[in-house]
């Protein structure tokens, strides 16, 4: 994915949003304003990016690490918060991986705990 990502050019595809559904276009960055709204809510800023960060990191999402890093950073988090940040991401995408292996388990019937 991220041999595609153009941190300068890839806002100019916002336009094809605009020119079909600019609607949803505008619900959407009004949400998204009022979750990374610098006020008024009850998380700090900076734990708000540090969560999107550690999303955008789960989810390999190269444009949320891009604006999430960043952002995260001019709200006030340290590298060490960023270090901490990616590695609870790791945790959690491993506790997945070892939490859906149970379930690979379960579901080929190769589990003996019943006798």
């Amino acid at each position: 994915m991220s041999d595609f990502f153009d941190r300068e050019n890839d806002r100019h595809y916002t336009k094809d949003y605009k020119e079909t559904t600019p609607d949803i276009l505008k619900a959407f960055a009004d949400f998204d304003s009022a979750v990374f709204a610098a006020e008024g809510r009850e998380i700090p800023l900076k734990y708000r990016e540090l969560i999107a960060y550690a999303v955008g990191l789960t989810t390999q999402c190269t444009y949320c690490i891009d604006a999430h890093s960043q952002n995260a950073v001019k709200a006030g988090a340290t590298k060490g918060e960023l270090a901490e940040t990616a590695w609870v991401a790791a945790a959690i995408r491993a506790g997945g991986a070892y939490a859906h292996g149970r379930l690979g388990f379960k579901l080929s019937g190769i589990h003996d705990h019943d006798a």
